[in-house]
């Protein structure tokens, strides 16, 4: 991978609205549980092994068409997460490694994939900006029906949406090809939400 790649008209468009009807009415779905770079953003996350990957088509079977596309074969653990930003949303620069919370030695993750559920037809901002080091590496309009793969180790945000009304919605996982040691301290299969957490005050 040449830092970035995308292919285009991925899903049959049939597939993306039930994805995401499904989605935004999923109980899970919440402010996001990511960390403060994620601004004004909504979702949830799944943790998963390779192993695992039957559980989260079981509790969420709308996933599976994107999972069997998506899920590089290389990678032993996943990170996924629906990504909502709306009108006021950013991300500011960042480069994931969501599942340092279960491990500590663990390095960025080997690809990122994306899919863009929905784009408004009228969108200021909400661009994907890619940069290898300090250098721009990476400038991605988002278009609904296109798979994003970008380098793991790339530092990345999104550009504060600036349109009214405005949504834009994407599915972003992080895939990581770890070492035994370290696949020992993943869940083979976890969701984190901050409808749980509110659930259990």
């Amino acid at each position: 991978m040449s830092y970035y790649r995308t292919s285009h008209n991925v899903f049959d468009p049939k597939y993306l609205s039930k994805l995401k009807k499904q989605i935004l009415a999923c109980s899970y779905f919440s402010v996001n549980n990511l960390n403060r770079d994620f601004v004004g953003t909504k979702g949830f996350s799944l943790v998963f092994q390779r192993s695992g990957i039957s559980e989260v088509e079981r509790h969420f079977p709308f996933f599976k068409p994107y999972l069997s596309v998506a899920l590089q074969p290389t990678c032993n653990a996943f990170y996924l997460n629906p990504l909502l930003l709306q009108t006021g949303s950013r991300v500011d620069k960042h480069i994931d490694r969501s599942l340092r919370s279960y491990c500590k030695t663990i390095q960025p993750p080997d690809t990122v994939s994306v899919l863009y559920v929905e784009v408004p037809d009228v969108l200021e901002g909400g661009d994907l900006v890619l940069h290898c080091h300090k250098r721009q590496v990476g400038y991605i309009r988002p278009q609904v029906n296109t798979l994003l793969f970008f380098q793991g180790d790339l530092t990345h945000s999104v550009k504060e949406v600036k349109s009214p009304v405005s949504t834009r919605l994407s599915l972003v996982c992080e895939q990581y090809n770890l070492l035994e040691t370290e696949l020992e301290e993943i869940p083979e299969f976890a969701i984190e939400s901050r409808a749980i957490k509110a659930k259990k005050k």
